[in-house]
């Protein structure tokens, strides 16, 4: 039998899986899905759940039921491309002949001392899980300090709000303004909302070290109860420990289908693969669709003809009744109208469509 492997059951590695054993597979063939847990979270929704207005089974999706699909759970610790094996922390190593790394994204601290050991994060199901925890034990009035004004920085700033009125919530970002990479007019409503709401934005702000309760922006002293870690992401270590090349970002480089040139019988799925757009679900999702398309083609003796992933935009939420979003290239929404779309997103994340 040849083995074909999924690394990850996030957006990308689901979504392969998904529309493998929606489609015919040859008869020699196993398909295993590999991930540390036994159901998919959404992680664009950690930070509802880190802000505590949802419950962990609301951003559960289990993984296809199919007998064509075997699951397997373990923490994967490297890849021996050479060999085409897998390795896990408390498990036996694994052959593929056929192997799909879908393995998502880790923080990047940028080598901020005490950064990693003083933050909490909504990285993982796991951290998200603890910084929930933390985040909600801090008593009334107490202070919140998320570090980055990114999309993930200012979901949780807004969620916490409505979630916990009684908070001091701060967001320090390193440039002028949160959301810099939207358009100013998204920028404005953003900043228009956090003021009515008692956000406090701090930009220019260069961390040089984290410490319990204290943020360093150079000589100045930034009090805080605790501190959320938003401010960049890299690929898995997995990924990044291996022998390949990879762009300024590290992410690895890949030809015209998703395969890493040298060693064409491996894909490179999301959040570790060099793409032309930012790392995002929806990406993930186009590119997954994608691999299935070359790996069917492959299957048949056919040459792969693939078009261009097309992004449909970018929606963010402000808390449960207001949001923003960019669809198409420069049109901005903001308001109810892309809340609610980011609503039926969920949901069709939740049901396996889109």
């Amino acid at each position: 039998m040849k083995r074909l492997v999924i690394l990850g059951g996030g957006y990308g590695g689901i979504t392969i899986a998904q529309h493998l054993v929606d489609k015919k597979i040859p008869t020699d063939t196993e398909i295993i899905l590999i991930d540390r847990m036994p159901f998919q979270g959404l992680k664009t929704e950690y930070y509802a759940l880190a802000a505590g207005s949802v419950s962990d089974m609301d951003i559960r999706v289990q993984f296809p039921d199919d007998p064509r699909l075997s699951l397997q759970y373990g923490e994967v610790t490297g890849v021996d491309l050479a060999s085409k094996r897998i390795d896990f922390q408390d498990a036996a190593s694994l052959e593929y002949n056929n192997l799909i790394i879908a393995l998502g994204c880790v923080d990047k601290f940028h080598d901020i001392p005490g950064a990693e050991q003083y933050s909490n994060t909504i990285q993982t199901l796991a951290d998200t899980r603890n910084t929930y925890h933390k985040v909600n034990n801090v008593k009334p009035y107490g202070q919140i300090t998320i570090v980055g004004g990114g999309l993930s920085g200012v979901e949780l700033a807004a969620e916490l709000r409505e979630s916990r009125k009684d908070l001091n919530i701060r967001i320090v970002d390193r440039g002028s303004s949160i959301l810099s990479a939207f358009p100013e007019k998204l920028q404005l409503f953003v900043r228009e909302w956090f003021t009515e709401h008692d956000i406090e934005m701090k930009g220019h702000t260069e961390l040089s070290r984290v410490e319990q309760g204290i943020i360093h922006n150079g000589n100045e002293l930034i009090y805080t109860d605790v501190t959320v870690w938003t401010a960049g992401i890299q690929p898995s270590p997995v990924v990044q420990n291996l022998n390949v090349l990879k762009d300024t970002q590290g992410r690895v480089l890949l030809n015209e289908y998703h395969q890493i040139p040298s060693y064409p019988e491996v894909y490179v799925v999301g959040d570790c693969a060099s793409l032309p757009f930012s790392p995002s679900a929806q990406a993930a999702q186009g590119q997954g669709k994608q691999v299935v398309e070359v790996i069917h083609a492959l299957w048949k003796g056919e040459t792969p003809d693939l078009g261009q992933i097309k992004l449909k935009g970018v929606l963010g939420s402000l808390g449960k009744k207001s949001g923003f979003g960019v669809m198409g290239k420069r049109t901005v929404m903001l308001g109810k109208v892309p809340r609610t779309l980011k609503s039926g997103v969920l949901w069709m994340s939740k049901h396996h469509f889109g």
